[in-house]
């Protein structure tokens, strides 16, 4: 089978809230942004590495890395609610009316530090060796299981999945008797682009499961999330993707700034 025509896109909005900026904040001497596009383009699985993004800026440090930047991202689709099948579907159109038409799309966030090259190729080749799928996904045993979780409706709780295991109530079971439960991390997504482009979704019903190992599924998203990423490359339980090039200019001042 001949290999699908495959676009690896890096979404980098500039509006982050929780950690402003933190696509572009250093880790390591590089924007967190650099790991991303360096794992994608060594990976070798792309036809394209393409950052979507609504910052020139963003897209100059993007390219520094190797990264294309065609266009940048309308505001009116990069807010903080925004769904990610809107810049999914205009990126894949704007690129087919530009002559460019790819069949596979991946998600490759930049707040997953520790996906690499071999994890890209992993899910690749899990995912091409499926027939009749949508999407593939990636996922890791969930810390917080669901069956311990309530709602509160004014002053009364409700279990979220009022089960049992037997006569014993999923929330008052021990962790071990509890069915295996996992949950999406943002590492990675591939998709068929018909699934966005056709059926509005992306990632459509047909999912196959990626299984993340070690730290590569690890996201960077609240500010404790930095000391604990820091820690995992001080005591050697995480690597991240070589970088074949100097920093971007000025990226620790600009990391500075932004943190002041």
């Amino acid at each position: 089978m001949k290999k699908p025509l495959a676009v690896g896109l890096i979404p980098a909005r500039a509006g982050s809230k929780r950690v402003p900026h933190k696509n572009v904040r250093p880790l390591a001497g590089h924007p967190m942004i650099a790991y991303a596009i360096r794992s994608a383009i060594d990976s070798g699985v792309f036809d394209a590495v393409i950052c979507a993004t609504d910052s020139e800026e963003y897209a100059d440090i993007a390219r520094h890395y190797g990264a294309e930047v065609p266009m940048l991202r309308p505001v009116g689709i990069s807010g903080d609610k925004s769904p990610d099948i809107e810049w999914i579907v205009w990126m894949l159109r704007a690129l087919r009316d530009a002559g460019r038409d790819f069949e596979v799309f991946s998600i490759l966030r930049p707040t997953s530090p520790f996906r690499s090259a071999d994890t890209i190729r992993r899910a690749w080749t899990t995912f091409t060796a499926q027939t009749g799928i949508d999407s593939l996904r990636a996922i890791e045993k969930c810390g917080q299981h669901p069956g311990k979780m309530w709602v509160v409706r004014g002053d009364r709780m409700l279990p979220v999945l009022p089960y049992a295991n037997g006569t014993t109530p999923w929330h008052s079971c021990q962790y071990a008797a509890l069915p295996e439960i996992w949950v999406q991390n943002a590492s990675l997504e591939i998709a068929w682009s018909r699934v966005a482009l056709d059926g509005g979704s992306i990632a459509g019903e047909v999912i196959v499961p990626f299984r993340s190992e070690g730290m590569e599924g690890f996201d960077i998203n609240q500010p404790e999330d930095w000391w604990i990423a820091e820690r995992l490359l001080a005591d050697g339980t995480a690597r991240l993707p070589a970088i074949d090039r100097p920093p971007y200019p000025g990226i620790a001042n600009i990391g500075e700034e932004r943190r002041g």
